[in-house]
């Protein structure tokens, strides 16, 4: 969903950092919405890790799954990408391509499916496709996290 036509990306310098404040000035109103994407996190026990990427030259979160193997060695998996824009936030979540009909069966928007069937993967070597959530309201939230939930249980 697309409120204004005019999207900018925000935290494109290495500082100030995503602190809290910083975060409340750059999302505004949609800073709540935030914080429930948070908890949602957490509730899936997915960290978010801040980092300035110089190739993107812009902050970005990583959300991180981590899990016991059946070997009792720790494993993770990246599960979503975070950025910040002027007004919303935008999480990406990579899907490998083999799941992607499995994806299909989730129960979801009828928009996100159509986006999710039209949706090609990343290049010829990259097994992945992209399913691209612009965050301004709270509904936006069920859907993605179904799709983050989808995410982690894929290995």
């Amino acid at each position: 969903m697309n409120v204004d036509s005019k999207k900018l990306q925000l935290l494109r310098t290495p500082l100030p950092e995503p602190t809290e404040e910083v975060l409340k000035e750059a999302l505004g109103n949609t800073y709540g919405i935030y914080c429930q994407f948070l908890e949602g996190l957490n509730l899936e026990d997915i960290r978010l890790n801040w980092k300035f990427y110089k190739d993107g030259q812009a902050w970005l979160g990583k959300g991180i799954y981590g899990w016991t193997g059946p070997r009792g060695g720790r494993k993770e998996t990246t599960v979503c990408w975070l950025s910040i824009w002027d007004g919303f936030f935008k999480v990406t979540v990579y899907v490998p391509d083999r799941e992607k009909e499995n994806m299909m069966n989730l129960p979801m928007k009828e928009n996100l499916r159509k986006e999710i069937a039209e949706t090609r993967k990343l290049g010829e070597k990259l097994r992945f496709f992209p399913v691209v959530f612009e965050v301004y309201t709270k509904e936006t939230l069920e859907d993605l996290s179904k799709v983050l939930s989808f995410r982690k249980a894929v290995r």
